[in-house]
Formats: structure tokens, sequence, C-alpha cells
């Protein structure tokens, strides 16, 4: 895995450092399926089950660029699958930051959550239930992540949305968007084409 990400730095996909330090402590063998814990350096999607995979590590890391998390903050990660985003959220947020991983299958919200056990975070929750309506009691988020294809922008998610948070959202178009909100109801959207996401399960 060591090599992927020095070649992750070396063709720009990861720049930050609380990035690539996430990546390099939060191990993705940590989070794959026991027959798969060897393939933790291929650089593609891997099948976790349910019709569900974790993401690619190429993918992961533009968009966390995207993303921007940082240290302190409230971040909402939507279909959290294996647990391995949010569990490198919760890294970089640390103690004074807190993460919560929604995943709406709950075989998977339980997988996802026994693999983050593994390093004892104590500013980290996963919850089983539909992504597309967001965490309204937590609200407002500085950052919302989803890992899954959505038809459209869920306005939820928008809306809870911190003034100056970021949500990065892949669509059933292909892409991937970044959307900020620069006031109550004014946001600015960013497209990104080429990337292949599982779609997002709506209730």
């Amino acid at each position: 895995m060591k090599s992927l990400i020095n070649e992750l730095i070396q063709e720009g996909y990861l720049k930050s450092p609380e990035i690539i330090e996430a990546f390099s402590k939060i191990k993705r063998r940590d989070f794959l399926p026991a027959d798969l814990a060897e393939e933790e350096s291929v650089n593609a999607p891997l099948p976790i089950g349910h019709g569900q995979t974790i993401s690619q590590p190429l993918t992961v890391a533009f968009i966390f660029e995207l993303l921007k998390p940082k240290k302190g903050q409230k971040i909402l990660d939507i279909g959290s699958g294996s647990g391995w985003t949010t569990a490198m959220l919760a890294e970089i947020v640390g103690p004074s930051g807190k993460v919560y991983g929604i995943e709406r299958v709950a075989e998977l919200k339980e997988f996802g959550e026994s693999n983050a056990a593994k390093y004892n975070f104590s500013n980290v929750e996963f919850l089983c239930r539909d992504g597309a309506k967001g965490l309204a009691d937590q609200a407002p988020f500085d950052r919302i992540l989803v890992g899954a294809a959505a038809n459209e922008i869920p306005s939820a998610l928008k809306k809870q949305l911190k003034i100056g948070g970021r949500l990065v959202i892949p669509t059933e178009e292909q892409d991937v968007r970044l959307i900020e909100k620069l006031s109550k109801n004014n946001y600015q959207e960013t497209v990104y084409p080429g990337f292949v996401f599982v779609p997002l399960i709506e209730d």
C-alpha cells in the first residue's frame, strides 16, 4: 500500500499532509473482507458484499482533496460501507471533531463499525438509515461526503451544510460534484466528469 500511496502523491492525487497521513495510518486491508485482504494495494474498487464496493484509492484521494476535511470538523459520511473513508475522516478531524457514518444496508453498517473499531476512535458513530435524508438532528455539518451515485443532489444534504461547508457527491451522470455553500440559499457547483459509483440506495 505504501508504494500505491507514493504513486498517488507523485501523480498529484494526494496533496494534503493530513490526508496523506490518514491514508498511511488507516490500513485499507482492515476494511476488506478477509479473503480480499491481500488485494489492499489494488488501485480499483473491490466488492464488500450486498452489491457494494470499497472505493478505488485514487478516487478516494481525489474526493478527499475536494472535500478538504480539517481537524475539529463535524463530518457526515453517507454510504459508509466498509468504514474505510469514515475511519480516515475520524483520523483527520481528531478527538475535537466528529464523524457520522450512515449506511443503508444493516449488515454493512455492522461490518464498517467493526472495522473502524480496530482503531479505537471515540469520535465516530455509525447509523443505519437513508443517507439521502442526511442527519438533521446533528446538522449543520462542515463537510458531507457521499460514497454512492445520486440520481439528483438531495436538497436535505445541501440544507444541512454549514455556510462555507463543502458537499462532495457522485451522480449517475458519471461525475463527482463539489457543492460549496456560499450563503443560506446560495451554492456553487463544480462538476468533475469520469467517475462511476454504485447507485445511492434511497427509501
